[in-house]
């Protein structure tokens, strides 16, 4: 399965859909979080898969109608006291701007809450400008700084949100 074959260039909008991982596309995500996050916050493999496998988790990818290509993932997990954890998500560039994270992330908030999540927490890094305007964007609040959380000694913001009064996106 390619990378992608979507186009930013183009003015037609991305047609995909979601549904979730099979073990078959493991290469092609961790692929794209090597392109999606620099050196020391992408996860190697073998962290990729840990947080796939983990207790509660699941993916869910971002895959053309056709079923040629993928423009996406997310890793999300629910926790024991009710509250979700996203662990990443994973937009190609070139996907970009076509909703393609908003619906990965509207997906993993049903699921989290039919699991019984009242919230939802998340990383990024403080100077992941687009990422933090996604998300408030979202419904996400910073809560917390927390220093060094990367290896490579960026901060990360904690974000959250309340599943139990979701808004429509934007």
């Amino acid at each position: 399965m390619g990378l992608s074959s979507f186009s930013a260039a183009t003015i037609v909008p991305v047609k995909f859909h979601l549904r979730d991982f099979q073990a078959k596309d493991f290469d092609t995500l961790w692929k794209i979080d090597q392109l999606c996050f620099a050196p020391g916050i992408a996860y190697s493999r073998m962290e990729l898969k840990f947080y796939m496998k983990r207790r509660g988790s699941f993916t869910l990818v971002a895959e053309s109608e056709d079923a040629s290509s993928v423009a996406g993932f997310i890793v999300a997990e629910a926790g024991r006291k009710s509250i979700g954890h996203i662990i990443t998500i994973d937009v190609l560039p070139e996907a970009r701007r076509f909703r393609v994270g908003s619906e990965l992330l509207k997906g993993v908030e049903a699921r989290l809450l039919a699991a019984g999540c009242r919230g939802v927490v998340l990383e990024t890094a403080v100077d992941n400008t687009a990422a933090l305007a996604f998300y408030k964007r979202h419904g996400y609040f910073v809560v917390k700084t927390v220093p060094n959380y990367y290896s490579n000694g960026v901060d990360a913001f904690v974000l959250q949100k309340d599943l139990s009064v979701s808004k429509p996106d934007a």
